[in-house]
């Protein structure tokens, strides 16, 4: 056999794969608020606490999302979710979060 390459450890890159955070917006308009989104809230946290996901989420509410008659509204990365309940929502982000 010929001769052996090798690499000195110096000179392996090391690349440092970060996954990139997920974002979760609630709507907390006074209409998704009271359908349900009150409660979806506490979910979602809870969720988040028990399944470790909170340093790879981003999490925030917003004032209303313009779907008030579909509500409640969750959006996960750019996706809409409407009339959105406890077990709707377990589904989804289970389905998102590979659970």
């Amino acid at each position: 056999p010929g001769p052996r390459l090798t690499m000195p450890d110096h000179q392996i890159i090391k690349y440092n794969i970060t996954m990139e955070k997920k974002e979760i917006i609630i709507c907390l308009g006074s209409s998704c608020f009271a359908r349900g989104n009150n409660k979806n809230l506490e979910f979602i946290q809870e969720y988040l606490k028990v399944n470790d996901l909170k340093a790879k989420i981003t999490f925030k509410g917003q004032l209303c999302s313009q779907q008030c008659s579909q509500g409640p509204v969750v959006i996960i990365d750019g996706e809409m979710f409407t009339m959105v309940n406890k077990t709707k929502l377990l589904e989804i982000l289970n389905n998102k979060f590979g659970l």
